[in-house]
């Protein structure tokens, strides 16, 4: 599976600690920046990723901030872009399982790099079930987003 990882600078450590976990474990990475803990807008690299995952250059992302929450709406904005903030594993894994989440958004000034890897683990290792009711409420959040993008 391909990968794509991006952060601002409050994010930077985390990413570049989780990139070598992630190539030790088979997964080629798409490393979308920043590339210093120089200060940097969270949208810019939430930008660069979620339009990675939107036009198939990774299948999945991991998007991190200094709470995630930030990272979290901007990649939200992108159509195609099913980004959730988690900070537990049951949010990682039923994320990916009931909503068919394609991005884990992280908050570096949250948590650690061991829960970090652990949520990793957990969300990359998730299938979405396609149970009926999971894709009609899917269906309808498709929807939304093609509703309020016509113009």
């Amino acid at each position: 599976m391909k990968l794509a990882i991006s952060s601002d600078h409050a994010g930077f450590e985390l990413k570049q600690s989780l990139i070598p976990f992630l190539i030790e474990f088979g997964y080629e990475v798409l490393d979308l920046g920043t590339n210093s803990t120089a200060a940097v807008d969270y949208p810019d690299f939430a930008e660069a990723l979620g339009l990675a995952i939107r036009d198939g250059r990774a299948e999945r992302g991991i998007l991190i901030c200094g709470s995630g929450i930030g990272a979290s709406v901007a990649a939200n904005k992108i159509p195609g872009v099913r980004a959730g903030l988690a900070h537990d594993s049951y949010s990682a894994h039923q994320g990916v399982e009931h909503d068919d989440m394609n991005v884990l958004v992280l908050g570096a000034r949250v948590i650690g790099s061991e829960v970090a890897r652990e949520l990793v683990r957990t969300f990359l290792s998730a299938k979405y079930t396609g149970e009926e009711r999971h894709q009609r409420r899917l269906d309808k959040v498709k929807a939304l987003e093609t509703r309020f993008t016509k113009n």
